[in-house]
């Protein structure tokens, strides 16, 4: 008898605390709203009308619907909505782009280099940003593709006149020729009729001979050249909405003030004279309703057990 007894209690107690939650929730209509980004308070017209403008930004996803447009008192004037007003905002989004160019090149020139590269560039990202870029100088590299190795064939000539003989042995069998050393190849001969001192006729000779050899010199197969071109690219985008709440003013109704308990007993009343009629504003008990619910619900449960208790009791 004790469980079920006690059973009873934790359910009445559980109601309860779900009634309490359900009292603690949100009434219906209830949302979050929008906070102004600027409110300009202005004259307007000839009479210089008080006006406000609540001007709010939101994005595409939002919902205007939520911005604030009921009236509002301020000052002694109460504020009620004249219009509303929808701006799409295109806004622009600059950044700074660099953009690495690479061309060949058949010289390492640096001044060759500069004159042959464009000093602008037009560009356009992957991400659909636009704009013009400029050569940055100071960016410009040239590196060698490679290297090999050519063979040059190297030749010279000389002369021997007044030789004695047409014999090669009188011939040099190499020379220097510019810091390479050329060996012999060809020897070609002429001879020519002199007299000797004492008158006899001598022949005499000469050898033109003939060196030839070779160099070999390490080059440059190509080189690369980069370069960075700089500058400010944007994009135009329409992410924003603004919207501007517009309220007109009037002068404020002035509030009724309640009597007080000394003017309601004012002695110096003239009999006969009624009392100005007052406004008596009704009283909302909608605060009154859940506390009232959940208390009933309790004792309904607590009832509810006893009476349980009660038959269980008179059976046995």
């Amino acid at each position: 008898m004790k469980r079920i007894f006690t059973i009873l209690c934790a359910l009445a107690l559980v109601m309860a605390g779900s009634a309490t939650a359900l009292a603690a929730e949100p009434e219906a209509g209830q949302s979050a709203s929008y906070y102004p980004v600027s409110v300009e308070e202005y004259t307007y017209g000839d009479f210089d009308e008080l006006r406000i403008n609540k001007t709010y930004q939101l994005s595409l996803s939002d919902d205007p619907s939520l911005i604030p447009t009921e009236d509002f008192v301020r000052n002694g004037r109460r504020y009620y909505l004249l219009d509303m007003t929808r701006k799409d905002e295109v806004g622009v989004d600059i950044q700074t782009h660099t953009e690495t160019i690479t061309q060949p090149s058949d010289t390492n020139s640096l001044e060759q280099i500069l004159q042959r590269l464009d000093a602008e560039m037009e560009v356009t990202t992957e991400d659909g940003y636009v704009g013009v870029l400029r050569l940055d100088h100071t960016s410009v590299q040239v590196t060698t593709d490679g290297y090999a190795n050519k063979t040059t064939s190297l030749s010279a000539s000389r002369s021997y006149p007044n030789l004695s003989e047409a014999d090669v042995s009188l011939i040099p069998k190499s020379i220097e020729d510019k810091g390479k050393t050329l060996t012999l190849g060809d020897v070609k001969w002429s001879e020519t009729m002199d007299v000797d001192g004492e008158g006899n006729p001598v022949t005499r000779y000469t050898a033109t001979a003939s060196y030839t050899g070779s160099t070999t010199s390490r080059y440059a197969t190509g080189y690369t050249v980069t370069a960075n071109y700089t500058g400010e690219v944007s994009k135009a985008n329409c992410a924003v909405v603004t919207y501007t709440a517009i309220f007109g003013s009037e002068k404020a109704p002035e509030e009724s003030k309640t009597p007080g308990a000394d003017e309601k007993n004012d002695s110096n009343q003239p009999d006969g004279a009624e009392a100005p009629d007052t406004e008596k504003e009704p009283v909302d008990l909608s605060g009154l309703k859940r506390p009232v619910i959940i208390g009933v619900v309790v004792l309904a449960l607590g009832a509810g057990g006893w009476f349980a208790f009660k038959k269980f009791k008179e059976r046995r």
